[in-house]
């Protein structure tokens, strides 16, 4: 996964073979910090309102590469009974055998496979989304946020992400019909990340 905009990246990898020494800088491992970060989705609700909802339990890494951003990567765990819409019966419901099946499948999973240049602070990180056991690709849209040292110490970066899925393709197909035509629950899922990540010891 590439923090560097496309210019930096073309300067840092120049013909003469310099690489810009904060960019390089950069390169490393990182942990996802859970606290300070926000894995979401939007659902339409009724065919008139979004539903909104996120999780609270996950953990992933990342591998940083200033020199050859597309050798960057990303993994992610997530836990799907954590799964939070504000409303108890909701998140029941989806935990339960009509959707997740969280008993029997605990954990969603991303797996990155390639990392791009999109121009800018923005990119495109390409991976398996695995959930309820099926494994399909799914490309994530990325801006780039920024690197910092907080005040305890910890070496940061942070980027904002978007998707959009069709649940079906997932496994994922209770619904039901509504009387004025339509359905309850949409196909396609929005997914955003907001993620803050810190460099490792």
């Amino acid at each position: 996964m590439s923090i560097f905009s496309s210019k930096d990246t073309e300067t840092a990898t120049a013909t003469s073979g310099v690489v810009r020494p904060e960019l390089a800088a950069l390169t490393g491992d990182y942990t996802i910090d859970p606290a300070h970060s926000t894995i979401g989705f939007v659902a339409r609700h009724a065919m008139v309102t979004n539903v909104k909802g996120g999780f609270q339990d996950f953990t992933g890494t990342l591998r940083l590469d200033g020199t050859d951003p597309s050798q960057s990567s990303a993994s992610l765990d997530v836990v799907m009974g954590s799964i939070d819409t504000g409303n108890a019966d909701r998140d029941g419901h989806l935990k339960s055998a009509d959707f997740f099946k969280a008993d029997e499948f605990p954990t969603m999973t991303f797996r990155s496979t390639k990392a791009e240049s999109l121009g800018g602070d923005d990119y495109r990180i390409t991976g398996d989304l695995t959930i309820l056991g099926t494994t399909r690709p799914l490309a994530i849209d990325l801006e780039f946020n920024g690197a910092a040292k907080d005040p305890f110490g910890n070496e940061r970066v942070g980027f904002e992400g978007k998707a959009e899925i069709l649940r079906s393709e997932w496994g994922l197909t209770w619904n039901a019909a509504l009387e004025t035509g339509g359905v309850l629950v949409s196909d396609k899922i929005k997914l955003n990340f907001d993620i803050s990540a810190i460099r490792n010891a």
